[in-house]
């Protein structure tokens, strides 16, 4: 129901923050591959997910800390990203361009600063321009560009609302603002994609497997964010009470004794993974943006 088609269905503070700490790492066809911050919402990819359209995933962090835990160490692409619709990294480059995610330190005056301030805060002093116009040209974006459609749309240069946090980071102002935005209201549905692509190798056939999972929300309280992270700790705290989980230690859920069952039952609630085998495509150039 708006132009970013985004909403918060988890702590938004995770979203604001995303790609801060360190450039994204990962392997590509055996070549080590890294992403600063400032170039990470500019280099994604698209995927197609069956029935559900297209999405762009952009790179998580470091995806080489999973080689080990599935023993993958002789792998030549291990990938791990975040999937967002289409045009969504683009618009969030913006903040990111003119330092508003940034939660390194704190804005003097926040608590009455409006949001107007916030913004011009950002951008250099101009005794005549607007600070519309002088946000246009930081961002080189035109009156009629869909980019700036998105900005007006959270109302983020409005004089009367108040950011109305003490010593708040940029970071936290820009939640504020979004938050006002993106909360589900009562009747909105969110909507969970997973998309994992294997290739492999079996006596020279190289082969694919398209493995996707999509489940959809009931309502602002029954969001399938809930439910996806919910169910498989509540499974599994009920099968290890009921001693059909009998393995003790801290463990992470990657033998069978522990995500078979939960998987089942998973499917039973209607969180299932749908696989496509198909002749291996490699890394496509073409799909990656920047």
């Amino acid at each position: 129901t708006n132009l970013w088609n985004y909403k918060f269905t988890w702590n938004p503070r995770n979203v604001v923050v995303a790609g801060q700490g360190g450039a994204a790492v990962f392997m590509q066809e055996g070549k080590y591959k890294y992403i600063p911050y400032h170039r990470l919402f500019r280099r994604t990819e698209f995927l197609e997910v069956e029935n559900y359209g297209r999405f762009e995933g952009l790179a998580n962090r470091d995806s080489l800390k999973y080689r080990s835990v599935y023993g993958l160490d002789s792998i030549k692409t291990l990938y791990r990203g975040t999937l967002r619709r289409v045009g969504f990294s683009k618009a969030w480059n913006m903040f990111v361009q003119l330092g508003m995610t940034d939660d390194t330190y704190t804005l003097q005056g926040s608590e009455e600063m409006s949001y107007r301030d916030f913004v011009n805060s950002f951008l250099p002093y101009s005794p005549t321009d607007s600070v519309e116009l002088k946000t246009r040209y930081n961002l080189k974006i035109d009156q009629d560009d869909v980019m700036w459609e998105k900005l007006l749309e959270l109302d983020i240069f409005n004089p009367h609302k108040k950011i109305g946090i003490k010593n708040a980071t940029p970071a936290q102002a820009l939640q504020k603002i979004l938050e006002e935005k993106w909360t589900l209201a009562p009747n909105d549905k969110d909507m969970i994609v997973m998309y994992h692509k294997f290739g492999y190798e079996i006596e020279g056939k190289t082969n694919q497997i398209d493995s996707t999972m999509v489940h959809l929300g009931e309502d602002q309280t029954y969001t399938a964010m809930a439910k996806t992270v919910g169910l498989p700790v509540g499974i599994a705290t009920l099968k290890i009470l009921n001693k059909e989980i009998i393995t003790t230690g801290v463990l992470r859920p990657i033998t069978k004794e522990i995500y078979d069952p939960i998987l089942k039952e998973l499917a039973e609630n209607g969180i299932v993974f749908k696989e496509k085998e198909r002749e291996y495509l490699g890394y496509n150039e073409d799909n990656v943006v920047g």
